[in-house]
């Protein structure tokens, strides 16, 4: 591992440590309200002040690194798996299915991905639970991101399917699941490690742009994406509010400096 790929990681796991103990670094939740100093200025007390609302900025920040640093890998998972089930079959049994994928695929790398979400996401119930919200955008997230990284797989498997390697395996008798278990899946972990460093980032800036159009959890939850909408205020804009922005491009930058390098590209 390179050094920038150690610091960065690093740097993930520190901002990672710091927002899970949230609670008790800072010691306040992030819906308690202080009546007393809506709109405070940054102090000892308040380090970034409190919102229109009287809360803790710093405590929301936190926990909205904390909802995204949990549920963005966790659908960059999900959507990996499901772009290995798809374009590892597509890439190793070919015929029918392969093309089904492969125009599926391309139909979802032709559309605006962005406009496609945002379609998915709004065609849903503005008044759902704030938990709900949040797991369906990333739920979405996941279903509509799987195409990108299939085509990679695809190409991968393909590839390996002709090799020196899996000639040798199925001339001495083995059989296709045995071949993908043993032989293909064990090679294709880079490949997959790497798309699934490279999809959470994509997923953050997605739920941030769909936060910020207040598409993603609604109150009392905080997300990047709705503390950034203190922005669209030019009256409120002051220093403070950009600490949500600054957290959101130092993990995108970690998370893209940590990619792990190589791997088949289609």
């Amino acid at each position: 591992m390179k050094r920038s790929q150690l610091m960065a990681a690093l740097v993930l796991a520190g901002l990672f440590a710091w927002a899970m103990a949230s609670g008790v670094v800072n010691g306040r939740s992030e819906c308690r309200q202080f009546r007393e100093v809506p709109g405070a200025r940054p102090s000892r007390q308040f380090p970034l002040g409190t919102d229109d609302l009287g809360r803790d900025r710093l405590s929301r920040v936190l926990y909205a690194t904390r909802v995204s640093l949990l549920l963005a890998p966790a659908a960059a998972l999900l959507a990996t798996l499901l772009s290995a089930l798809i374009g590892g079959f597509a890439g190793y049994f070919g015929g029918w299915w392969d093309k089904c994928a492969v125009s599926v695929i391309d139909l979802l790398l032709s559309l605006p991905w962005f406009f496609l979400l945002l379609a998915a996401r709004a065609l849903l119930p503005l008044n759902a639970p704030p938990a709900a919200s949040l797991m369906v955008t990333y739920g979405l997230l996941s279903v509509l991101g799987w195409a990108g990284p299939a085509r990679v797989i695809r190409a991968g498997v393909r590839r390996m399917r002709e090799s020196e390697f899996a000639l040798r395996a199925r001339a001495e008798g083995c059989g296709p699941l045995r071949l993908v278990w043993r032989h293909l899946i064990p090679n294709l972990k880079p490949v997959l490690l790497a798309q699934i460093w490279t999809t959470i980032p994509v997923f953050i800036l997605s739920e941030a742009n769909l936060g910020l159009l207040g598409l993603s959890a609604g109150e009392p939850y905080a997300t990047w994406g709705g503390l950034l909408r203190d922005l669209q205020n030019p009256l409120s804009i002051r220093p403070e509010t950009f600490a949500p922005l600054a957290v959101i491009v130092i993990a995108v930058a970690c998370f893209n400096l940590a990619t792990p390098r190589g791997g088949l590209t289609p």
